[in-house]
């Protein structure tokens, strides 16, 4: 299982995120599988990197934690985020950020990140 994880940090990353929404939420592993229809034991290999989940389960959990889709589908790497390419760490570092900060509603973080990336866009050559 180490040899699989280190194997894949996206998967890691977009685990680590999802447990981060999660435990944001006040939510527990058994909670987050009820709302989610997803079984508790898949949802704790997806948080650990185990599994790539399929894009209906990305989607239940983004549903169930108040997150917008693409930012699960970005994290998982499925969909590339505005700006395209180049500073994607540091831009992935920010927009983390923003999505981890409990001060924000679900509302205010996906405005801070349309606004955020509508900067990045707009400062890269065409």
């Amino acid at each position: 299982m180490a040899a699989n994880e280190e194997s894949n940090p996206q998967l890691r990353d977009l685990g680590s995120f999802i447990r981060l929404q999660r435990k944001m939420a006040d939510l527990s592993l058994r909670q987050l599988a009820d709302l989610t229809q997803v079984s508790n034991a898949y949802l704790s290999q997806i948080e650990r990197g185990l599994h790539q989940p399929s894009l209906r389960v990305l989607r239940s959990i983004a549903d169930a934690l108040n997150v917008s889709a693409e930012t699960f589908l970005a994290q998982a790497g499925l969909i590339e985020t505005a700006g395209g390419t180049g500073d994607s760490a540091e831009r992935t570092d920010t927009e983390v950020a923003i999505m981890s900060d409990p001060d924000l509603t679900a509302e205010e973080r996906e405005a801070l990140l349309s606004v955020y990336r509508s900067f990045q866009h707009r400062r890269r050559p065409a």
